[in-house]
């Protein structure tokens, strides 16, 4: 599936994974976010629910544009910077295009909804 941010009047398109985290965060679209800054590499809000986590990879190791869901703390985190392995964070998509957008200092108040096919 295909999602569209609008982050202040720019555009970020990506895509969602096939998989149960991926689409139970599809099913909150659309959804009006505030990121902020955290560490540097990420860019992270909390989401109004928890997310599903069946059959998910006890962690993973984030490149940037990956977004993910940390599911400890249960919010969606954007990286802009890689890391090293994190358990309990879960993939949930990748960005396309756009991630220059998500690059800036936040707060960042972001769009994110589905892009029709």
């Amino acid at each position: 599936m295909k999602i569209r941010l609008s982050v202040d009047g720019q555009v970020v398109t990506a895509t969602l994974y096939d998989n149960a985290t991926a689409r139970d965060f599809a099913a909150l679209l659309p959804l009006s976010l505030t990121l902020e800054d955290y560490a540097v590499i990420e860019r992270i809000s909390d989401l109004p629910r928890k997310l599903a986590t069946a059959d998910a990879p006890a962690g993973m190791t984030p490149e940037p544009g990956d977004i993910t869901y940390y599911a400890p703390w249960g919010n969606l985190a954007i990286f802009v910077n890689g890391r090293a392995y994190a358990r309990g964070l879960l993939p949930v998509g990748k960005v396309d295009t756009g991630l220059p957008a998500l690059e800036r200092s936040g707060p960042l108040k972001v769009m994110i909804e589905r892009i029709a096919n």
